[in-house]
């Protein structure tokens, strides 16, 4: 009787080990530190597959530690990645078209970059994907703003002569249109560019301005409001076959627990950007908001800069343009 239980035990211990064995494994890298709300939609994700029990499990590799920043799409693309959290436009060289994520005057707030996202422009830019075997989970669009030692910036005129980091291509055209002399450097090194007067201004996204301590630097913040400039599209995506290969349970707990995140992306990114004008305000940096006059001028003066720019290197580009314009 007790060789019975041993043996039923035994079986028992096998099956367990057998069905962890069987279970699916996709690796998930991206670039931000675990406090990021990248890394939070990630995670959100991975926990509410593994809680639906369909034999998947997301392993996630922050902080570059898999691929590095920029090096994320083409691996994606081949199925050598499963998944990443990337900023759509850093494959901007291998897809023109990607670079209207990251455009000045495209996106207003953040109820317009989700209008956006569920939009004819934004399937155009899913048909791009396709084909290079990429697609999306969860959409996602995070905002910047402006900060300056030399008065604050929220029209086309306030950066005249004004010696400034963009982020973008796209940004410095417009800018330097505007008259600013244009300093390219990564969003570490704007910290010293101020401290030593090589920049009086930055542009960048309201997540670099706080983790970087900007507010140390500058006297004025131009946050991320009712009306904002700096937009960049950074979704949560996956290889199309690697998707296309799991099975039916498999595919609508991801399904599932990417539309529950995105949902939860679109609300965390207007706290960061609430979250980010407060804390300059703490510091003592004054705080000036964009109209939608402002926000008007600067779209004007991008489409006289930007998007010429844009259409003239891309395959289709003023099509392209003219969806995302359309979108109110």
């Amino acid at each position: 009787m007790k060789t019975k239980h041993v043996l039923g035990a035994s079986l028992m211990m096998l099956a367990a080990s057998s069905l962890t064995l069987s279970a699916e494994t996709l690796r998930l890298s991206h670039q931000w530190a675990e406090g990021d709300v990248r890394h939070q939609i990630a995670q959100m994700v991975a926990d509410d597959v593994a809680a639906a029990g369909v034999d998947l499990e997301i392993q996630i590799f922050p902080n570059q530690t898999l691929f590095k920043a920029r090096e994320q799409y083409t691996p994606l693309s081949r199925g050598q990645l499963d998944m990443t959290v990337l900023p759509l436009s850093y494959a901007g060289g291998q897809q023109p078209a990607y670079n209207l994520t990251l455009m000045p005057g495209l996106v207003k707030n953040h109820d317009h970059g989700d209008r956006l996202s569920h939009s004819p422009f934004m399937a155009e830019i899913e048909n791009i994907m396709a084909g290079d075997d990429v697609k999306v989970l969860v959409h996602g669009y995070l905002a910047g703003g402006f900060g300056s030692n030399k008065g604050c910036i929220t029209k086309p005129a306030d950066v005249a002569g004004v010696t400034i980091r963009a982020a973008g291509k796209s940004f410095e055209q417009m800018l330097a249109g505007a008259g600013a002399s244009i300093s390219s450097m990564a969003s570490s090194e704007i910290y010293p560019a101020l401290q030593t007067g090589v920049l009086d201004a930055t542009n960048t996204s309201s997540e670099s301005f706080v983790s970087f301590r900007l507010y140390e630097q500058l006297k004025c913040y131009t946050p991320a409001g009712d009306f904002a400039l700096w937009f960049m599209y950074q979704p949560l995506l996956v290889n199309k076959s690697t998707f296309d290969g799991l099975n039916a349970a498999q595919q609508e707990a991801l399904t599932a627990a990417s539309a529950k995140a995105q949902a939860f992306y679109l609300e965390e990114a207007k706290k960061g950007d609430a979250a980010a004008a407060k804390i300059f305000a703490d510091a003592g940096v004054e705080i000036a908001n964009m109209t939608e006059a402002d926000f008007n001028a600067w779209r004007d003066l991008a489409a006289t800069t930007s998007y010429p720019a844009f259409v003239e290197g891309t395959p289709n580009g003023q099509a392209l343009l003219d969806l995302a314009l359309a979108v109110q």
